[in-house]
């Protein structure tokens, strides 16, 4: 016979298993100026306020970040007021479902931002590496940015970027997360993409080399890309199996800057990266894509280019082993389909 204590814990599991939302809506992205506190329960979504000036719960980011009950299950919104907040913030895997949001139309007013490398030493004298050089990392599920800049301040000279310089301003290591009319702002490996689903819409994304980088499955629609300081090369996508449903899909994005440049390059073996309906005005260099010294990788890699326009889509010549795609072939990657959004996104 099951005790009726059993009972209780049975019911309580399966009414948080059943709050525990799915998936990301525009909501999740907006700031609902109503103030539930942590402490009620009943309230379904968070609200904690990040201001330097003290008005609000707390005066850093990560301080607020700290406030989220570990394997929470509604979504904490974590309003962050205009500022530059000089620290390194991190949310780890037991905390999704939180959302940072600046104020809207306001990204370059609520700025987090820090400087490290992948070249510097922590306290045991070893180097860092490049995936904990990042200003903000998220680690979690369901996470979401609005209207926020994340940056990283280290600057390579070079359109080749110099070793140990590797600067991320933001890692996105969780999965089923949506960026909104966020700016990312660095150099060299400004923008770690590392794995998940993940969307990007109507983003400003700077940098040099590779600043687009990872094994993610992930769209970028309707972005700003800004090549500064003679860059080398767009994006760089990891993916090991042809089997792998990974890859960059760039659609109706502006690509501007400096210097001439590799659209993508082979990182993984069967690295995939596709550019549809992008206007690309700065100069690409003829050959478009670099194999990152692995001949081999011109055979397996995917790369391809789908009504594109500009001056850096009218090259006379392209590397044999990247292609102009057809409508069917281009078809999988334009859309949130490409991200099995259906299964995650509600917007």
């Amino acid at each position: 016979m099951i005790s009726l204590l059993r009972v209780w814990i049975l019911i309580l599991f399966l009414a948080s298993a059943q709050a525990q939302p799915s998936f990301i809506s525009w909501g999740d992205l907006r700031l609902d100026r109503a103030r539930p506190t942590l402490g009620n329960a009943d309230d379904r979504t968070k609200l904690i306020v990040v201001s330097q000036n003290g008005s609000g719960d707390s005066l850093t980011v990560q301080g607020a970040v700290d406030l989220v009950p570990v394997n929470n299950i509604h979504r904490v919104k974590i309003h962050i007021l205009p500022g530059v907040y000089r620290e390194k913030v991190h949310i780890p895997a037991n905390k999704p479902y939180i959302t940072l949001i600046g104020e809207e139309g306001r990204a370059g007013e609520t700025v987090i931002t820090w400087h490290d490398k992948a070249g510097d030493l922590n306290a045991a004298g070893q180097y860092i590496g490049t995936w904990n050089s990042s200003s903000v990392s998220v680690l979690s599920d369901y996470f979401c940015a609005s209207y926020i800049t994340f940056q990283n301040t280290v600057v390579v000279k070079g359109d080749l970027g110099v070793n140990g310089y590797q600067a991320v301003a933001l890692r996105i290591g969780g999965d089923h997360a949506m960026f909104y009319r966020v700016r990312f702002l660095g150099s060299q490996d400004t923008l770690l993409d590392e794995t998940g689903s993940h969307y990007f819409l109507e983003c400003f994304i700077q940098g040099t080399t590779d600043f687009i980088f990872g094994r993610a499955r992930s769209l970028y629609k309707h972005c700003n890309i800004s090549v500064v300081a003679d860059g080398f090369a767009i994006a760089a996508h990891h993916r090991d199996s042809p089997l792998d449903d990974t890859g960059f899909s760039f659609v109706n994005c502006t690509v501007a800057g400096t210097g001439d440049l590799f659209l993508g390059r082979a990182w993984g073996a069967f690295s995939r990266i596709i550019y549809s309906y992008t206007d690309f005005n700065i100069t690409v260099r003829p050959e478009g894509w670099q194999d990152w010294g692995f001949p081999s990788r011109r055979s397996t890699a995917v790369f391809g280019l789908y009504e594109c326009r500009g001056r850096g889509a009218e090259r006379n010549t392209t590397q044999d082993w990247s292609r102009a795609m057809n409508i069917t072939e281009a078809m999988p990657f334009l859309n949130t389909d490409f991200i099995k959004g259906e299964q995650w996104l509600r917007l």
